[in-house]
């Protein structure tokens, strides 16, 4: 009997709270499939398609039930409690499944959604993970370059980008140079498909096409301006790691933004520096 898994079992035997199934009415190892689960009809010898998991006294057990999540795959799960050695997630089974502290990749909250694959612990416990995600992602979509998708935030890479599940199914990335800085693990985002990788992975970007970013990107850098006292201490000449560092824009993105701020007359350019025109 697999843990975690859809199987067929045939009903063995009846008792006052449920009936009993097993592979083979000769086989000794049984499940409890509970009363309230067994559908209308049944009889012994039928064939039930049933999910086995573990009940809260860690006892085998079988439900007609359909979880949110089987071993194998993944679902974005709402986040019901946080105790002291993990928290606990709704997927649609008397028993919440228990998320560890150790398999976090961020400390969740009550009413987070997070992304979650299931595993089975040391004790021989169905448990939720959200690390090592990546490889259980699909790379089939029908997206092209240009559609309009939604993705989960599922882990930060510093060297590659964002990683997004698009579709909470869909292998996806916002690169690096993009500043994702105000998201967290299981935000939700809406973006445009950059590209289509040989593999199937999708390239994404937060950023609406340069002429409509332009003003948006304007205003952040005159923020920016405000916040160093009027003076930005370097200008569009500057290294891009720079400007990446310190306006999470691209070195063009931060050109354009600049040259509007400047054909406003808001800003005045000097050979070291870029300040606020009062």
């Amino acid at each position: 009997m697999r843990l975690g898994e859809y199987q067929t079992l045939q009903v063995v035997r009846r008792v006052e709270f449920g009936v009993y199934l097993a592979e083979d009415p000769q086989e000794e190892r049984q499940v409890l499939l509970p009363e309230k689960q067994i559908p209308e009809g049944t009889k012994i010898g039928d064939e039930l398609k049933v999910f086995l998991y573990k009940d809260s006294r860690d006892r085998l057990i079988a439900t007609t039930r359909q979880p949110r999540l089987v071993l194998g795959g993944l679902a974005a799960l709402p986040v019901v409690e946080v105790g002291k050695i993990g928290a606990f997630l709704d997927w649609g089974l008397e028993k919440d499944l228990f998320l560890p502290y150790k398999e976090m990749t961020t400390r969740v909250e009550a009413g987070d959604e997070v992304l979650v694959t299931l595993y089975i612990d040391k004790s021989r416990r169905l448990c939720a993970t959200m690390r090592k995600l990546y490889a259980l992602l699909r790379t089939d979509s029908d997206y092209q370059k240009g559609d309009t998708v939604q993705g989960r935030v599922y882990e930060f890479g510093r060297d590659f980008g964002t990683f997004v599940a698009v579709d909470d199914c869909y292998s996806a990335m916002i690169p690096a140079h993009e500043d994702c800085s105000r998201l967290r693990i299981g935000d939700v985002v809406e973006a445009k498909v950059l590209g289509v990788k040989p593999d199937g992975k999708l390239d994404i970007t937060l950023r609406e096409k340069a002429y409509l970013q332009m003003d948006a990107d304007a205003e952040k850098v005159m923020g920016i301006i405000e916040e160093y006292a009027g003076v930005l201490p370097f200008t569009d000449k500057a290294s891009p790691e720079v400007i990446r560092r310190e306006t999470g824009l691209s070195k063009n993105a931060f050109k354009r933004a600049v040259g509007r701020l400047y054909k406003e007359r808001r800003i005045e350019i000097t050979e070291r520096a870029i300040r606020r025109v009062r």
